[in-house]
């Protein structure tokens, strides 16, 4: 999870500065960790635990830092920079509920424009612009904040796990992947870090389209374009963020599937997006027969092409606000599901809730079709009873498939009501994550998701990307292709 803070918390400047260092290599990066947690807190936490999964620290506080040193050593190795970065880092109390938590966010603290070596009145984040410009631009500067004119600022939840936060499922501070139920802290502080170094729209007010003005004060409408919007290219207006006004930006952040990454580095690389997982639909009603893209889930049995689901049926409309699928099914939803795979709608509750309810009532199967328009999700979530297959439709794909479970009723055979019946496989013809021209694309849900949009990868990529809005079970520490494209987007930026 991603929440970005509002551009009045940081510090936004103008800068001329010669270049204090000739031609030359750049060296790899170096970054600092500067604690701001109190005595006793975060950081400084002295709680005794055991060593866990790699980590050696022997206090909570000790495997915490472990964790943020060995991220940073990650992206240290992946960046070119002469000029030191900083991260403000800090465990703090983060809004969750005992389903639910913002796990942490990161952000570049300070923005420049006018420096030499990028690109004229064009806003940057600052590790960035430090490393076009080979000085640290904030040096000297008056600090109105506290932290220290520092690259980047992160936080991240420390009561995460505990009773009515996101409840048993806490940071899980080993290096070698054995989360289980916890949250993979690896994985997540590499994802924001990703975002502190400029994998990030920060500078536009997506849910206006202005960007933030020469002053550095207010979101208008003649404010200065972030580096990001030159690569950010929607399809459906054919053309860039540079060359919209602000109610084009606007629409194009909620025009799901349309807004595609056009960096040459990135598209370079977008070959290892593989083929588009789909939904093969049968059905003797015409016109139902079909393909739809979908998602998979963090739970149950692996899903893949070659595997047959059988018969699809759906439940009743949720009458009483609980959520479809939320509550055991009752008499005629079982008899409705039993032996069939089931479509349930998103919303309410968990996606593992639905899965345990469905299969309890004999479903073999599971659809989620999304209540928003875009892709197919990622279903999160965590249930090691759950045997049976579940993934993820549209909302637009789940009003079809719904549309061919009625329409096919008449076409069954011998007295018996006609089904339509599903089947996984791929199509070879489309890259999973990708615009038709193979070019990856951006997170752009209808309605807008607040600091998530436009600043992630389509959850329809496929591998999962760290850049993502949501953090997946199967990710690594490698950013380049073919495993992942969080360098490719980086150096298209300048980096």
């Amino acid at each position: 999870m991603h929440k970005t803070i509002s551009f009045k918390q940081t510090l936004l400047r103008s800068a001329v500065v010669a270049a204090l260092c000739g031609a030359g290599l750049a060296q790899a990066a170096t970054i600092v960790i500067q604690s701001r947690d109190p005595a006793g807190v975060g950081f400084n936490d002295t709680t005794p635990v055991a060593p866990v999964g790699g980590n050696p620290g022997t206090t909570l506080g000790e495997q915490r830092m472990f964790i943020y040193r060995y991220v940073a050593d990650v992206w240290e190795q992946a960046l070119e920079s002469d000029v030191t970065i900083t991260v403000s880092a800090a465990w703090e109390p983060l809004a969750c509920t005992a389903s639910s938590a913002t796990l942490g966010s990161a952000s570049a603290w300070n923005f420049w424009y006018g420096f030499q070596g990028g690109a004229p009145d064009t806003w940057y984040p600052q590790a960035l612009a430090n490393k076009l410009a080979k000085v640290n631009l904030s040096e000297g500067q008056p600090d109105t904040t506290g932290f220290n004119n520092v690259d980047i600022k992160t936080q991240f939840n420390i009561n995460l796990g505990k009773e009515g936060c996101l409840t048993g499922s806490p940071f899980y501070l080993g290096i070698d992947g054995n989360f289980g139920t916890g949250v993979n802290f690896v994985e997540t502080l590499l994802h924001e870090l990703g975002h502190g170094l400029g994998f990030s729209v920060l500078s536009v007010q997506t849910s206006t389209g202005k960007r933030i003005n020469r002053a550095g004060t207010a979101y208008t409408d003649d404010g200065l374009p972030s580096i990001w919007e030159r690569f950010m290219f929607d399809n459906t207006q054919g053309k860039t963020w540079l060359n919209m006004t602000s109610a084009e930006r606007k629409a194009s952040a909620v025009n799901p599937l349309g807004l595609a990454w056009v960096g040459p580095n990135v598209v370079a690389g977008a070959g290892m997006l593989a083929a588009t997982p789909v939904l093969k639909v049968a059905t003797a009603a015409p016109g139902y027969s079909g393909q739809y893209p979908y998602g998979t889930a963090s739970f149950g049995p692996a899903v893949g092409s070659g595997m047959t689901l059988g018969s699809i049926s759906t439940i009743a409309p949720d009458t009483v606000g609980a959520g479809q699928g939320c509550l055991p099914f009752n008499g005629a939803d079982t008899a409705a599901s039993a032996g069939k795979v089931v479509v349930i709608d998103r919303g309410t509750c968990g996606f593992a809730v639905k899965a345990k309810n469905a299969q309890n009532a004999g479903a073999i199967g599971v659809i989620i079709a999304n209540n928003v328009a875009g892709a197919a999700p990622g279903l999160g979530g965590s249930d090691p009873t759950i045997t049976i297959p579940t993934i993820s439709v549209s909302q637009g794909d789940g009003v079809k498939l719904r549309a061919a479970i009625t329409a096919s009723v008449p076409y069954g055979m011998r007295g018996k009501v006609g089904y339509a019946t599903g089947s996984l496989t791929t199509d070879p013809s489309r890259r999973a994550g990708a615009d038709a021209l193979g070019r990856p694309l951006l997170y752009t849900p209808n309605p807008l998701v607040g600091g998530s949009s436009v600043s992630h990868w389509d959850v329809s990529a496929s591998p999962n990307l760290l850049m993502e809005p949501n953090i997946s079970p199967d990710l690594g520490l490698v950013l380049v292709p073919p495993k992942d494209l969080t360098k490719s987007l980086l150096k298209d930026l300048g980096w």
